[in-house]
Formats: structure tokens, C-alpha cells, sequence
């Protein structure tokens, strides 16, 4: 029974944490409006704007990924109880995974792509596992 409900528990992760990430990818370009003649509703458009991009409009992608994999990974270790961590260190990998693929369709500057794996995705998961011991500690 526990391996079911850490399988549902990382689903109902991923799944939470993708929505949570969408949604401050879309709150990102109401806030910060891309540079004028950039098209960023496709990834054409995207890619041949990148150059015109400054650090504040990675700000929100940023921001979307480590939001979205520490709420994911939050709920996941929280439902799942006794495989919590697996259950959060598989959102965050998961959400690395997409991360990394996010990397090879849409090239970003170097600094964002360094500080993007390394800090939104495996770190958010751990912080996830502490929040969760914080929590229930109290």
C-alpha cells in the first residue's frame, strides 16, 4: 500500500508542480513584458529573441521552476509518508529532467542555464524534505 501511494503521491507532485509552474511562466509576461519585436508564444520566436533578453526576464522562468519542483516535491513527500524523500528526489530529478530538455530546445545564456539546474530542481526537493520535517515537527 505505501508504494501505491508514493507512485500517487509523486504523480499528483508532478502534476501539481507543472500547474504551479505554468502559472508563473503566464504571471512572468503580464509582469515583465518581453523585449518589443519579441515573439515569446513560440519557441521560434523565443529562440530568435534570446539575444534581446535581459537577466530580469529570466526572473520568472526562474522562479516557475523551483516554485513549481518545491511544491511538487512538498506534496509528494507529504502524502507519500514513509518514502517521502524518494518521493521528493524524484519530482526534483523529474523536473531536472525537464529542465535539461528545456535547455537543448531553447538555448538560454550560460549564467541562466548554470544557475537554473543547478539551483530550481535538486536543491528545491531538498528544501521540500526539510520544510516537510519542519512542519511536522511542531
Amino acid at each position: 500500500m505505501s508504494v501505491l501511494r508514493t507512485i500517487l503521491a509523486v504523480l499528483l507532485g508532478l502534476f501539481i508542480g507543472s500547474i504551479v509552474n505554468m502559472a508563473l511562466i503566464m504571471l512572468g509576461s503580464e509582469v515583465i513584458s518581453a523585449p518589443p519585436g519579441v515573439d515569446v508564444t513560440t519557441a521560434e520566436g523565443l529562440k530568435a529573441g534570446m539575444a534581446l533578453m535581459e537577466p530580469r526576464h529570466f526572473l520568472f522562468p526562474w522562479l516557475a521552476h523551483a516554485a513549481g519542483t518545491l511544491v511538487g516535491a512538498l506534496l509528494a513527500c507529504w502524502i507519500s509518508k514513509e518514502h517521502g524523500k524518494l518521493a521528493a528526489y524524484i519530482i526534483g530529478f523529474a523536473f531536472l529532467l525537464g529542465g535539461v530538455a528545456n535547455v537543448l530546445m531553447l538555448p538560454s545564456p550560460l549564467w541562466f542555464t548554470l544557475v537554473d539546474l543547478s539551483l530550481a530542481y535538486l536543491p528545491m526537493a531538498w528544501l521540500a524534505l526539510r520544510l516537510r520535517s519542519k512542519i511536522l515537527s511542531k
